[in-house]
């Protein structure tokens, strides 16, 4: 559907033409008309206490010409990436995932997670079908429950109970405008959605737990 370009600390989707995007992204929040989605990998050193970290990623941004763009921030390793691409009937809907759990929380509680390492599940998806506002909506909340099953399937275990998302995550939900009215469950769009989401989620929680699991070794 979409290019995907890669220059660490930096990895930009394509989305081929302006899309209405819906996010709360640190860059362009709300509902916005874009072009791309940009990560930027980031270390807790990039982060200083005393940062103004919107000011800091306006100035990132401004150097890869990239104001413009729903932008998120990341402390995964931006080469581990998951894409997902599902279709069900003429509808494709392509979902990109960078996912971190080291600041994870268990809703409803929160940990002290103050001197600790920032992760994120950063959830990018470009639906091919022309949408209504509401449809956009409804797609946000069924990729946010898409998210929290793969990430509870998971059994990521905190003081508070299971994992079930971190502080930190965001998702940008990318679609031409149109006539498509709704987004849930018993419609194609909620399904290859759903599917897609749950996949790129659940292969890269399965990659995080893995990768933490040889770093204690």
């Amino acid at each position: 559907m979409t290019d995907l370009h890669h220059d660490r600390p930096w990895m930009r989707l394509d989305l081929g033409g302006p899309h209405q995007v819906l996010s709360w992204a640190i860059n362009r929040p709300g509902l916005v008309t874009a072009t791309h989605i940009i990560w930027r990998e980031v270390r807790n050193a990039d982060l200083p206490a005393d940062l103004n970290v919107t000011d800091w990623l306006d100035a990132q941004l401004r150097s890869q010409g990239a104001t413009d763009d729903v932008a998120f921030l990341t402390s995964r390793d931006i080469r581990a990436f998951h894409d997902v691409s599902c279709t069900q009937d003429d509808i494709t809907v392509r979902c990109i995932a960078t996912v971190g759990l080291s600041n994870g929380e268990h809703i409803g509680t929160r940990m002290d997670r103050s001197g600790k390492d920032w992760g994120t599940i950063n959830v990018a998806v470009q639906i091919s079908a022309g949408l209504t506002p509401a449809a956009l909506i409804e797609s946000l909340a069924i990729a946010a429950q898409a998210r929290t099953v793969a990430v509870m399937q998971a059994q990521h275990q905190l003081p508070t109970g299971i994992t079930t998302g971190t502080g930190t995550d965001c998702i940008a939900i990318a679609a031409p405008a149109g006539n498509t009215a709704y987004a849930g469950m018993h419609t194609p769009l909620g399904e290859a959605l759903g599917r897609a989401v749950f996949q790129a989620v659940d292969q890269g929680t399965r990659q995080w737990m893995r990768d933490v699991r040889r770093s204690q070794t």
